[in-house]
């Protein structure tokens, strides 16, 4: 299965940097486009949710003493499998529907499109049960019927957020100032000096020194990361496109590698200051973590929701207000419930992901006269 992954993780990153030197100067537009605050806010919301926030504090002491990380500092394992060259697949996907689908129409035809879709709402089912697998390790002494209330409520927040773009847009402009003034916030509790907080930065450094060992999975655990990221690719890709507003191609991949990296870096560098010096996290700053966790959830969930709903033609319009929620409501629930109780996993949803690559690459080929004289 890993042999698989690593065949297509150095197939997608090749397959970006043939872009880059074919179509660098081409401008890419979608049919929605946004300035660049709000797209580079709807881009770092979409494609994260409350791993984000809460993984790290747990995952540097595992990458702090197991054998198969000693090669670089726990700051830069954590970052390589969340930020930079992870993005590159979503840059694929994203050129992709800006530029090539509307010319040859692959995710229109009937068994992609249902293919797709199904990933799609698996994917934003996965999302929440992921928030349901770890809310007890958020919040202490949390109940059963309470972790799952919140979750339902959760679902039905991102599905009514869904019904309008503009709550979109606003949820995801909220939550990237609220996660930069959570990171300022938690620097400040720390007590680290700039001096300080540069020294923890810095260890970022071990990632883009060892970048190639991350192109294939570095551990089981790390699989299961790179599982999760072809999972959310296409998808991901598909949302984003339609906000690009008139990025050259070599500007779109600088775009989705560094914006989104920035953040990310800033606030994993925060929180190992705080693994290196032993401070606990409790209290005030804990609910605000969780708080943000939660927004992050809800917000990548409407993405998606919005995404499958406009793509299978159920939207708000066809099927009115209370169908459209309650429908939604109990697919993404019904779809939480399969992954608490069945040996179902992302795993096989991110082999699905790979399968439709490998069939639109195909397709590509058998229709590149259509685009490759662009």
């Amino acid at each position: 299965m890993y042999e698989i992954l690593s065949v297509a993780i150095a197939v997608t990153l090749a397959t970006s940097v043939f872009i880059c030197i074919r179509w660098r100067n081409l401008e890419c537009t979608g049919p929605t486009p946004l300035p660049l605050l709000a797209f580079s806010a709807i881009l770092f919301t979409s494609g994260l949710d409350v791993g984000l926030i809460m993984f790290p504090l747990v995952e540097f002491p595992v990458y702090a003493s197991e054998e198969q990380y000693s090669f670089t500092n726990p700051l830069a394992i954590e970052f390589g499998f969340w930020g930079f060259l992870v993005w590159a697949f979503y840059f694929l996907t994203t050129f992709y529907f800006c530029v090539i689908e509307p010319k040859v129409g692959l995710f229109q035809l009937k068994p992609i499109r249902w293919i797709n879709n199904l990933i799609i709402i698996a994917t934003c089912a996965f999302t929440a049960f992921l928030f349901l697998s770890y809310v007890p390790s958020y919040i202490d002494g949390i109940s059963d019927l309470e972790k799952y209330s919140l979750v339902a409520l959760i679902i039905g927040l991102a599905v009514f957020s869904s019904t309008h773009i503009r709550y979109v847009k606003i949820l995801s402009l909220a939550s990237s100032g609220l996660f930069l003034l959570l990171t300022l916030v938690m620097l400040g509790a720390s007590g680290a000096s700039l001096q300080d907080y540069l020294a923890s930065a810095s260890n970022l450094s071990g990632y883009f020194e060892n970048m190639h060992r991350f192109i294939s999975p570095i551990s089981d655990y790390h699989g299961w990361y790179l599982f999760w990221w072809f999972a959310w690719s296409i998808m991901i890709g598909q949302f984003v496109a339609r906000f690009v507003s008139g990025l050259k191609t070599w500007q779109l991949l600088l775009a989705l590698l560094v914006i989104p990296s920035i953040a990310i870096g800033l606030w994993f560098s925060t929180l190992y200051y705080y693994f290196v010096n032993q401070i606990e996290v409790s209290g005030i700053l804990r609910g605000a973590m969780v708080t943000l966790g939660v927004i992050f959830v809800i917000n990548s969930l409407d993405s998606l929701i919005r995404l499958y709903t406009d793509n299978l033609g159920f939207d708000i319009h066809r099927l009115g207000h209370s169908k459209y929620i309650i429908g939604n409501c109990l697919l993404i629930g019904t779809l939480v419930l399969l992954y608490q109780f069945t040996p179902f996993k992302i795993e096989w949803v991110g082999l699905v992901v790979i399968g439709l690559y490998a069939a639109v690459y195909g397709l590509l080929f058998r229709r590149r006269k259509e685009f490759y004289s662009s």
